[in-house]
């Protein structure tokens, strides 16, 4: 993966990713009807640095729209994000993750950010450049054995959160009073697994769209997903998992959503109609072995002996040219 790591609020993904959001509030009522609003009628989803989501309460008495600029309460400070999602979106989501439980509690939204505001993230933005830097540098000074993924300096500077990666703990105590002393502020270590890492990425995936776990996936579990080699199995041939594996280097989350069993037995019962690995056919151009089989794309790869060359056939070719010949 990557070490370019995109946190910026204002960027062109961001954009995309709100853009998207607008589109869902716009059919709010032909999705879920005019419901009634029972509790949290004041909840919305802000987007904070590195794809961060989180729940905040409105007590501006304004409402605010997707894609505004606000400021926000944050750990006994404040922060700037841009809202995401409000009214019954914001509320489902809620439900989703879980938080919308009795007595739960909420930071507020201060008020809607201005152009200095946005000004302030920007120049925050362009310093977070020379503070990544740093932290490389100050990483390499202590010997420490751990990956620097992406650095959070908070809107009020007076919080610098480092996300990392390691395969191990990591005794970074010497490492957080050197970049407490150098930048003045209370330092946070989070670490962090691929998943995550991959989140913070904003990056596309090979599908050509935004990771769903960056756009709109609400929730990244540890490991929602079967083992890589059932789905190695199902294709039929283990070096196309690179078709099942995310930029996390783990199943992709897309898998998720398909109906694998259907799915399987599909495979099964057309398991038939594909020929065997290494059966023989016989072609006009002469004899050839069955080298391996795409059961996704559907796709048989020949070996012809005779001119040592391969060609690939889609499965419904094949068997219309060569599935009476094979010997």
């Amino acid at each position: 993966m990557s070490n370019v790591i995109c946190s910026c609020l204002l960027g062109d993904n961001a954009r995309v990713r709100l853009r998207l959001s607008q589109l869902l509030h716009s059919e709010v009522e032909a999705l879920y009807g005019d419901a009634p609003e029972e509790i949290y009628p004041d909840i919305c989803e802000v987007e904070l640095q590195g794809c961060r989501r989180e729940f905040f309460s409105n007590n501006t008495g304004s409402a605010f729209s997707v894609g505004q600029q606000v400021i926000v309460e944050s750990d006994g400070g404040y922060d700037f994000g841009v809202v995401y999602s409000t009214g019954q979106i914001a509320r489902k989501k809620l439900r989703l993750k879980g938080l919308d439980k009795s007595g739960q509690e909420f930071s507020v939204v201060v008020r809607s950010a201005d152009e200095s505001d946005s000004q302030a993230i920007l120049d925050l933005k362009t310093r977070q450049a020379e503070i990544r830097d740093i932290c490389v540098n100050k990483i390499k000074k202590h010997e420490l054995d751990l990956k620097l993924v992406d650095v959070e300096l908070r809107m009020d500077q007076q919080k610098l959160s480092v996300y990392y990666t390691s395969s191990h703990r990591v005794d970074f105590r010497t490492l957080v009073r050197d970049l407490a002393g150098e930048f003045k502020a209370r330092i946070q270590m989070v670490q962090i697994t691929t998943r995550e890492e991959a989140r913070r990425a904003n990056a596309f995936g090979p599908c050509g769209c935004l990771l769903c776990c960056s756009s709109w996936l609400q929730k990244i579990h540890a490991n929602p997903f079967a083992e890589k080699s059932q789905y190695s199995e199902a294709s039929g041939n283990e070096s196309h998992a690179f078709n099942i594996t995310g930029l996390c280097n783990r199943p992709k989350c897309c898998l998720g959503y398909s109906k694998h069993e259907k799915g399987c037995q599909h495979h099964s019962s057309s398991q038939s109609q594909l020929p065997a690995v290494g059966s023989r056919v016989a072609t006009p151009e002469g004899a050839a072995v069955v080298e391996s089989i795409d059961a996704q794309k559907k796709l048989v790869w020949l070996h012809y002996e005779k001119s040592d060359q391969k060609r690939k056939y889609p499965i419904e070719k094949f068997n219309a040219l060569f599935i009476k010949k094979q010997g």
